[in-house]
């Protein structure tokens, strides 16, 4: 790989991610369970967990882009 050589991060290899995935279901039902002691989980707070899951995962959406130059090409996910 050259310096300078877009690399994708993968994010869903990371530890913090497969934590999030694998939590974020029970998390949320264990908060909407105290919703009735009026602890309430922020509705940004739930949206934020999602968007977090989705960003940078190539099958949430990429770009396929292509140097014109030495044609390399390679897909480039949303986050």
């Amino acid at each position: 790989m050259q310096t300078g050589e877009y690399r994708r991060r993968e994010p869903e290899k990371t530890a913090l991610y497969r934590a999030v995935l694998g939590n974020l279901e029970t998390f949320l039902a264990r908060a909407d369970a105290r919703a009735d002691e009026g602890r309430v989980l922020p509705k940004y707070v739930r949206e934020e967990f999602r968007r977090y899951l989705s960003c940078g995962i190539l099958a949430k959406g990429f770009a396929r882009v292509r140097c014109p130059e030495c044609t390399l090409d390679m897909l480039v996910a949303f986050s």
